[in-house]
């Protein structure tokens, strides 16, 4: 039994929409978890200070993340790693060891440096709390030191899982992530409050890693510490990753920039803010990321082997894929934004009104979610074909519009009340307080659809025939999602009187039974537009008819 669990776990999964549907599952698990992770922190915690806290202190160890660990990421090394398979087994361990021994030293520098000025990271970028608050940041922060550490060993490792297809341990390792700061959510923190989260976050952090070294060490590609430094190879993996670093660290800080603010609203706002991110992250996880990854190594390979059409083709399979999903997704979301809120965080200490603020904030985000996985497949395909200063100019020039459109947008929203009755009316929040925390997602939402339009257009500039599939695409999904979040708004008012919608059970069959019926109706609207992507998906779910071989297995590791 157990041997079949783990040749189920470190299997080969060479083709892309095998590989994308794999990624896809465990990434609903994954968030699934993190959704019983998030509603066991709405229930102890609501939309509080304690929990502001908790997420203000993340910002600063995800950053380091991002911007240090960033270099060991797979978008980096995976090229890297195709790269020198070409060159024997040997090349790669070579490179695999000399990249480790670099990170190690740089990574646990930073940490240290970090841990030491966290009180003034803090207090520079967080005006709106307290010293006593700002003290429980630092604190909570530090703790959250390991997770850069941790996480970067684990995005190594990860270049190898990818590189050589093992997909299902690679997807696998998030599920861990969130199963164990769900433990320490139910165990710890009655006695140590949002500390023990903070625990948890680091101990998953730790397993993150862990779950993907077995693989590792079976293709002999464990790596091994030395001080004696291949600074060619070092530079060629810096050069590439610092202007992928950059671009990332716009987004993050961006990001950083919106919590930020939100710390000088009342309290609860960052909760709020926090949620609806993780809420609207779903679908990006599911398909975007999904898809990006899966298709990832097959760019790389095919620019490597100059095969520029196929490069645009598998450009153009994967961005149609991810809009016929997405879209339709997007439409249910705002539609069925509420019900959803209350049955994930609805409990507890989480109050109606928090809800209600927390899904207005969903469905202003969630408008970006087809742009944000745009964004993710062009950076991908700009990587993979050495472009990696432009993602890098377009981010910080939409994170530019981002950061401009929050300030004005809150400058606006107190001083016009025309504006902001509007706002809040279209999102039935008006009888609310602490509405000023939307125009945060709004101006996210503003930043990222410009970000996306400038991604489109310079990969059309520079791939000629890549957006004549995918218009159609993105006509056909707009149609589908139009009718799909009609029928299912149509469906809250048909079942409204049918479930006590005041109880768990009831909301959750009002919204479930209302997206059924949407979900129907969407399938039904492309059935009639003969779309490519909904016969792909057939066939592939139910034929079992993989449509592309995009990677070769490796006998060696297989």
């Amino acid at each position: 039994m157990v041997k079949k669990f783990l040749q189920f776990l470190y299997k080969d999964t060479p083709r892309l929409h095998e590989a994308a549907y794999l990624l896809g599952f465990f990434s609903i698990l994954s968030h699934v978890l993190g959704f019983v992770r998030d509603r066991l922190l709405a229930h102890i915690f609501g939309a509080s200070l304690e929990l502001d806290i908790y997420y203000a202190a993340f910002r600063i160890p995800d950053f380091l993340f991002v911007t240090v660990a960033s270099m060991v990421s797979l978008s980096v090394l995976v090229p890297f790693i195709v790269e020198r398979e070409k060159d024997g087994r040997e090349a790669v361990r070579e490179f695999i060891n000399n990249i480790f021994s670099f990170f190690s030293i740089i990574i646990f520098i930073t940490c240290i440096l970090v841990f030491v000025f966290m009180p003034e990271i803090s207090k520079f970028l967080f005006k709106g709390f307290t010293v006593s608050e700002l003290s429980q940041v630092n604190f909570l922060s530090r703790i959250l030191l390991i997770s850069p550490i941790a996480l970067g060993f684990s995005n190594l490792f990860g270049s190898l899982t990818q590189a050589f297809n093992r997909f299902t341990v690679y997807a696998l390792a998030p599920l861990i992530y969130n199963s164990t700061i769900i433990l320490a959510i139910l165990l710890l923190t009655k006695s140590m409050g949002i500390t023990g989260v903070a625990i948890g976050v680091a101990l998953g952090a730790c397993f993150h890693a862990l779950i993907q070294v077995p693989f590792v060490i079976k293709a002999g590609f464990c790596p091994r510490p030395s001080l004696s430094f291949n600074f060619d190879s070092i530079k060629r993996v810096v050069s590439l990753s610092l202007p992928r670093t950059l671009t990332l660290s716009t987004s993050h800080i961006a990001t950083i920039f919106l919590v930020a603010m939100a710390s000088l609203m009342p309290d609860g706002s960052i909760s709020i803010f926090s949620f609806s991110v993780n809420i609207q992250m779903f679908p990006l996880s599911i398909i975007g990321v999904s898809y990006s990854l899966a298709a990832f190594p097959t760019l790389s390979r095919h620019f490597a082997n100059n095969n520029l059409k196929a490069f645009t083709d598998q450009m153009s399979t994967t961005a149609r894929h991810i809009i016929f999903w997405i879209v339709p997704i997007t439409a249910l979301v705002v539609v069925l934004r509420a019900q959803i809120v209350r049955v994930l965080l609805g409990t507890g200490e989480f109050s109606w009104d928090a809800t209600r603020l927390t899904a207005a904030a969903v469905a202003l985000f969630v408008l970006s979610s087809v742009f944000q996985s745009l964004v993710l497949l062009f950076t991908r395909g700009f990587y993979s074909a050495g472009y990696t200063k432009r993602p890098f100019i377009l981010n910080l020039f939409s994170m530019g519009i981002l950061v401009a459109s929050s300030y004005v947008l809150v400058d606006i929203f107190y001083a016009h009340e025309g504006f902001r009755l509007f706002i809040t009316t279209l999102l039935k929040v008006g009888d609310l307080s602490n509405t000023v925390v939307l125009m945060l997602p709004l101006a996210f939402t503003l930043g990222t659809v410009v970000n996306g339009v400038l991604h489109w257009v310079d990969f059309e500039r520079h791939f000629k025939g890549f957006s004549k599939e995918v218009g159609r695409t993105l006509f056909n999904a707009l149609g589908a999602g139009v009718i799909m979040g009609a029928v299912s708004y149509a469906g809250l008012l048909l079942f409204a009187p049918v479930f006590d919608t005041t109880s768990l059970m009831g909301i959750f069959l009002q919204g479930f039974l209302a997206g059924i019926v949407g979900i129907l109706s969407g399938v039904g609207v492309l059935y009639l537009l003969k779309s490519r992507e909904l016969y792909e998906t057939w066939q592939t779910l139910h034929a079992k008819f993989w449509k592309t071989d995009v990677i070769a297995t490796d006998p060696e590791i297989a």
